[in-house]
């Protein structure tokens, strides 16, 4: 068993956003599949136990393997259903406790990937609360902004923090109180657009302004690939390509495992994080 990251035991990435369709999941485990790669033992959490995008994720990839008859990395994995406790308070304690008892059952691991649901739920929130790094994945357009600050619509200056902000915040402030920790947050701009559209730079600068304001950080995602789409089917991800197709890969597929692996560089990870740097910058 590999030696835990950091002091606290694995560290936890969660990706969260309260709008869906910003690629949570799809980003989720294209990081699982990364660190596994890296040699890093890697868990992973579904928070969205009801929808279970990751679960079939990762059914999909045991399938693929067994048809296949081929060796994939997993993960440990872990479905966390929502309480169904009729006092609010009530079920957030549960919903707590749940997620405790499948972070402890991956004490093991180095990372663990916790995917929430696209909502403001109290298992969302307990989620955020224990991050050591949040990603929050966006479309690169002001209908996605709109869920991390408002903006003026004359001159594209950010008029103050959204809903999804002022959680984010919320859970900085319980993260602080469980431990002193303090987690790093990534707002990452996915889908953006070749061309030098005015919507991208206005989209960026609002990014800058706002992130000077509340505290995170900005990366660049995944492109707009249609693959991205047609691997989830066999629970594979575009770090598996060679691996199982065998052969080269085309331009866009190594383009697009170097997106990934550029967002694994991007994580601050507290040891062992020059191996996966270095990686990130390896030929695809």
């Amino acid at each position: 068993m590999q030696r835990p990251f950091g002091p606290r035991g694995p560290h936890l990435i969660v990706l969260g956003n309260e709008k869906g369709g910003s690629g949570k999941s799809t980003v989720a485990m294209h990081l699982v599949a990364g660190f596994l790669r890296e040699g890093c033992s890697v868990g992973a959490i579904d928070l969205d136990a009801r929808q279970g995008t990751m679960r079939r994720y990762v059914e999909a990839r045991e399938a693929t393997a067994a048809r296949r008859g081929i060796d994939l990395v997993m993960p440990a994995f872990a479905s966390v259903m929502r309480s169904e406790a009729p006092n609010v308070a009530e079920a957030a304690f549960e919903d707590a406790a749940a997620l405790d008892a499948a972070l402890g059952a991956m004490a093991g691991c180095d990372i663990v990937v916790l995917d929430c649901p696209g909502a403001d739920t109290a298992l969302a929130r307990a989620g955020h609360a224990r991050a050591d790094t949040l990603i929050t994945p966006i479309n690169d357009s002001y209908v996605d902004f709109s869920m991390l600050g408002t903006v003026d619509p004359e001159n594209r200056s950010v008029i103050a923090p959204s809903i999804y902000s002022e959680m984010v915040w919320e859970a900085r402030k319980q993260r602080f109180m469980r431990d002193k920790g303090r987690f790093d947050w990534i707002v990452m701009r996915n889908r953006i657009g070749a061309a030098d559209a005015r919507n991208k730079r206005d989209v960026g600068a609002s990014l800058d302004e706002l992130a000077r304001r509340i505290g995170f950080r900005t990366v660049k995602g995944f492109g707009e690939r249609v693959i991205f789409r047609e691997l989830y089917l066999q629970g594979l991800t575009l770090m598996d390509l060679k691996e199982v197709a065998g052969g080269s890969l085309s331009i866009s597929q190594v383009a697009a495992r170097q997106e990934v692996r550029g967002l694994m560089a991007a994580i601050r990870l507290p040891a062992r994080a020059g191996v996966v740097r270095e990686a990130a910058l390896a030929p695809a």
